[in-house]
């Protein structure tokens, strides 16, 4: 019998498939920030937290609410993104007191300003159902694939922050189970099980480490990505690490020639998916 040392999470089949240079948009807690750096890396025209960082679900749906409006111009509405990643952090939401509402931010406001109140599972259900809806409004075809971010909460105590996590995993259990175009990807289960030691954890021993989150990205392209992306992200990767070169001689003739090359074969790579957009070279 074959000795395993580590909980491999089985994720079961995609029901979709991610375009080479689509547009995504990432929505949610600082998690989302690193996956959508790995997305706008590999060449996607992605869309990140455009107002800040959002933890909770009432914050996410304020921000798909912004985003969508933003989009309505001269009567004419500009379809949502086909692919949507929310990313929950947590349950826990501040209300101002003089008005009641929910807000994305205090500013540094005085903390006697505000309430802290815990969304109950439904709540949370509710406000992301909402989200969706409303992206489905603007794009019928949308896909929408949640996550929950394996980052915990210090400052609510280790316990608390699971319970927390608890409440916003059986949430996207129930929109997932009764919501078409709807998906869950066990970011959290695989940070929690999979990466359950410290070398995959940030100096903050919190915050996954960029090994951890590349990894995270590793699963989910083997996930979702169709056959033409992940075909695309190879033939892209030589021009992304040309992007990242920083030369000892700046002016010199082989870095000319060397900046030409680049341009070139992202030129070539253009023409074969006119669907990835301009990108300042040098």
């Amino acid at each position: 019998m074959k000795m395993e040392f580590r909980t491999i999470i089985d994720i079961p089949p995609a029901t979709f498939e991610i375009k080479p240079c689509e547009e995504v948009l990432l929505v949610g807690s600082c998690f989302a920030d690193g996956i959508g750096r790995n997305f706008r890396g590999n060449g996607f025209p992605a869309i990140v937290n455009p107002y800040g960082t959002m933890y909770n679900p009432a914050s996410i749906l304020h921000t798909i609410e912004r985003i969508l409006s933003e989009r309505v111009s001269e009567g004419k509405v500009q379809p949502a993104p086909r692919i949507v990643f929310l990313t929950l952090g947590t349950n826990h939401v501040y209300r101002l007191k003089d008005t009641g509402e929910i807000v994305d931010n205090c500013e540094k406001r005085p903390a006697s300003l505000f309430q802290e109140e815990e969304l109950t599972v439904s709540e949370c259900a509710d406000y992301l159902k909402k989200a969706i809806l409303l992206l489905k409004s603007h794009n019928p075809d949308v896909q929408v694939i949640m996550t929950v971010s394996p980052i915990r909460y210090r400052k609510y105590g280790y316990h608390e922050s699971q319970l927390s996590k608890a409440t916003l995993l059986l949430a996207t259990t129930s929109l997932t189970s009764q919501t078409s175009n709807t998906s869950y990807f066990p970011a959290y289960e695989i940070m929690m099980d999979e990466l359950r030691d410290y070398r995959f954890y940030a100096a903050d021993m919190l915050h996954p480490s960029e090994q951890a989150i590349d990894y995270i990205w590793e699963r989910l392209s083997a996930w979702c990505f169709s056959h033409e992306t992940k075909t695309f992200i190879e033939e892209w990767r030589p021009i992304k690490q040309a992007l990242l070169h920083r030369p000892f001689h700046p002016e010199s003739e082989e870095y000319r020639r060397f900046k030409a090359l680049t341009t070139d074969r992202f030129k070539a790579l253009q023409t074969k998916y006119p669907q990835l957009q301009d990108v300042q070279l040098y």
